[in-house]
């Protein structure tokens, strides 16, 4: 018999029929009468000062409402965290793409002529597009007026263009390599990507006759972008409601007000609501992609196999802003895993965010990680095979184990890691073979995370007809967290899903919510919702126990009944009017707020076998593992869409995607050149599991939405690595790259 009702099930998604349908409503599709479209006119500059704008050619032109320049809106720098992004540039711009103006219309193509009538002159500056120059003494200055930027975290004294350094210190490094036997040290390089979401940023804005601010807005963070926006527009934040849309995708990259304060300025100054929407072009060369990063690593080892000491530095190119991201600490919690899932006592990390003429970056799944994981597993393989050790064995070696301390002072209690790696070992085989025409190889890569803490708010009860209901403010970004939540909900109260309507609320409608992110929205609202869901069973319970004059350990709660031995079961909707005769208000609300250390800890994984063709340089992937530590699986076919959805980004990372800019100005810009996955590019993929008995989050289960993206791409190399016995250390690998790997090591064995 099943342990669970509705728990382990693969419920039906909540949303899919409304999008299989086409019924599903995005913030594009919002419209009122009388609506504005707006576009904005951008920068084709990446670093220069604005002389003069002529908006007179603009403003005549038929159709068109209004046009607002940085004179036209207050002098205020934006940001989620750091506030350092003007909502249109005032006197200079610093990369290609950056807002300069927009124009109101009457339609989106009437808005687009108008504002190529916009001129706008230019003073062009010198500028920097790599982060390592912008750090020299003698690159131009981006940001003069830094250090007046509110929330800006402690720079690097005495480094231009630094607006964060974060360090990290366990023990003590110099002690560490002086004890070491054996030193190594590598230099990794990833590229700049674009989280792939299918919708592009959609932003609406109503102000009402109560004079409040009323937004759709591709946008996963309601409660925050509420915050944010209020701080950009100057209005108080209870005049502000944020209506919750369907996101057509997120992987990070919705969580920032885009052209929301352009909307509110168009909608003020017209007296009508306002719309704009991206595309895909501005999105690709202005919204908030994975920041390219330079990683430096150096290993200090006992001869025995141990790593002694570990020195990271991480360079991120943080662009020409540092307002897309949601926290400005460089890449939490990326950058702090340096060490990696391995006990090492003497951990030296330094993270640096470098302001650059370049798009402004923000976070892409596993923020941090993917840049991260890349270099500390490629280089893990690396320092293996140069002290003789087997890869896996060297890791085994290595990694954390019960009793250890993680970078976060948090102890482990499992032997999760250990357990993972025999696990892919075994499921991997045996290791690499040369034939004439084509090599094979195998490779692994691990890492240890744990999910988010914050807090969330949901509701949960029954209607006058004894159906239940949960109401929440978490936007679905696909990840199918409604159906979560109606799965929770249902196993508390012994009711089917279908069973289970899930309402969608607005900023009113609690005083705050999850920031969706973080792998947290089943660990944090889903314990909101199961928590609400425990309190109304209690109700229902008490109900029951008057209803048939027992004891509540008689009393039974199953498929929308209360039942009691010798007892004619009672079903909710006779409840409900027994509680509305009664007084008893079945409408529960939980908020639940945990804090760092809290959100469980789970191993990830990822296997890959590959060929590589010696004669091409071609890469071609035969297999790929994902191994993950769980525990309670709520939802298979959610869980499993998530590790698959996440191995094949991490895919794309590892092989195509790249927003490669020249001077500043992004290359590909469309999606047809941007270069992401298909189905032919997808190889075989199987999925192994540690099985844990605990995890935070309801009915013992854990996180799972980043941990397939992040250890792929250290896999593909060290599998190449395996194969060849070359060294990819710069993502994407091409077949160009392998091939002059493989050259330059032909030519220097022979000479």
């Amino acid at each position: 018999m099943d342990r669970f009702l509705t728990v382990g099930k693969a419920a039906p998604r909540t949303e899919g029929p409304e999008k299989v349908a086409g019924k599903a409503t995005y913030a594009a599709d919002k419209t009122f009468p009388r609506i504005v479209w707006g576009k904005a006119v951008r920068s084709g500059f990446p670093h220069a000062r604005i002389v003069s704008i002529d908006t007179s050619k603009a403003k005549a032109h038929p159709g068109v409402l209004a046009v607002i320049t940085a004179q036209d809106v207050p002098d205020v720098l934006t940001g989620r965290q750091l506030q350092d992004t003007p909502i249109l540039a005032l006197d200079r711009v610093r990369f290609i793409g950056e807002k300069v103006a927009v124009v109101g219309a009457e339609s989106r193509e009437i808005a687009e002529e108008a504002a190529a009538l916009i001129d706008i002159e230019y003073e062009e500056w010198p500028a920097v597009f790599d982060p390592m120059d912008a750090m020299r003494q003698s690159a131009p200055l981006l940001h003069q007026e830094m250090a007046s930027y509110g929330n800006l975290p402690k720079p690097m004294a005495g480094i231009p263009n630094v607006h964060s350094h974060v360090q990290w210190l366990v023990g003590d490094c110099e002690r560490g390599f002086a004890e070491s036997d054996l030193v190594f040290e590598q230099t990794f390089a990833t590229q700049r990507a674009h989280q792939g979401y299918l919708e592009p940023h959609a932003s609406v804005v109503y102000i009402d006759e109560q004079d409040r601010v009323v937004v759709w807005s591709s946008n996963k963070v309601p409660f925050p972008t509420k915050k944010y926006l209020a701080r950009a527009i100057g209005v108080d934040e209870k005049k502000i409601i944020v209506e919750l849309s369907s996101v057509g995708g997120d992987f990070g990259g919705k969580g920032a007000l885009m052209d929301l304060p352009l909307c509110y300025f168009l909608a003020r100054a017209t007296g009508r609501p306002a719309k704009m929407i991206m595309t895909y072009a501005e999105e690709l060369m202005a919204a908030n992609p994975r920041h390219p990063s330079t990683v430096t690593i150096k290993t200090g080892m006992k001869t025995d196999g141990k790593i002694w000491a570990r020195e990271v530095q991480a360079i991120f190119n943080s662009g020409a802003y540092g307002g897309f991201k949601p926290n400005v600490l460089v890449n939490l919690p990326g950058a702090r895993t340096g060490s990696g899932a391995y006990r090492i006592p003497h951990v030296k990390i330094d993270a640096y965010s470098v302001y650059t003429n370049c798009v402004p970056c923000g976070h892409v799944r596993g923020p941090g990680e993917a840049q991260m994981i890349f270099a500390v597993e490629s280089h893990m393989d690396y320092v293996a095979r140069k002290m003789g050790w087997d890869p896996c064995e060297f890791r085994m070696m290595n990694i954390l184990k019960p009793g250890d301390l993680l970078h976060n002072s948090v102890r482990l209690e499992t032997n999760n890691g250990s357990e993972l790696l025999e696990k892919l070992r075994e499921k991997l085989g045996a290791t690499s073979s040369k034939g004439k025409e084509t090599f094979r190889g195998k490779g692994i890569a691990i890492s240890v995370k744990e999910a988010h803490h914050g807090e969330a708010n949901a509701g949960i009860g029954l209607n006058d007809a004894g159906e239940a209901y949960v109401l929440t403010t978490v936007p679905d970004t696909g990840t199918g967290a409604h159906t979560i939540f109606r799965q929770i909900a249902g196993e508390t109260l012994g009711l089917r899903p279908d069973d289970v309507r899930v309402i969608v609320g607005n900023t009113d409608t609690f005083p705050n919510d999850v920031a969706v992110g973080g792998s947290r929205v089943t660990y944090l609202s889903g314990q909101a919702v199961y928590n609400a869901a425990l309190a109304l069973r209690g109700k229902l319970m008490e109900l029951g126990r008057e209803a048939f004059k027992c004891s509540a350990e008689d009393i039974r709660i199953a498929r929308g009944v209360v039942s009691a031995p010798q007892q004619k079961p009672v079903t909710f909707a006779e409840l409900a009017r027994l509680a509305k005769l009664k007084g008893v208000d079945l409408h529960e609300r939980s908020h639940f707020k945990t804090g760092p250390g809290a959100g469980g800890i789970s191993f990830y994984a990822q296997g890959a076998e590959v060929e590589v063709d010696p004669a091409t340089g071609r890469v071609k992937v035969l297999r790929i593992i994902s191994a993950h530590d769980v525990a309670t699986i709520i939802n298979p076919v959610l869980h499993q869409g998530q590790i698959e959805g996440g191995m094949v980004q991490g895919l794309g990372f590892s092989f195509m995607e790249d927003l490669n800019d020249e001077d500043g100005k992004i290359v590909p810009l469309t999606v047809g050149d941007y270069k992401m996955p298909n189905i032919k590019d997808i190889p075989p993929h199987e999925t192994i599991f540690v099985r844990d008995t605990h995890g935070p989050a309801p009915y013992e289960s854990k996180a799972i939405g980043e941990h397939s993206t992040s250890p792929t791409a250290a896999a593909i190399m060290n599998a190449i690595y395996d194969a060849a016995g070359i060294q990819i250390m710069e993502t994407p690998v091409t077949a160009e790259k392998v091939y002059r790997a493989l050259h330059n090591a032909d030519h220097a064995r022979s000479g």
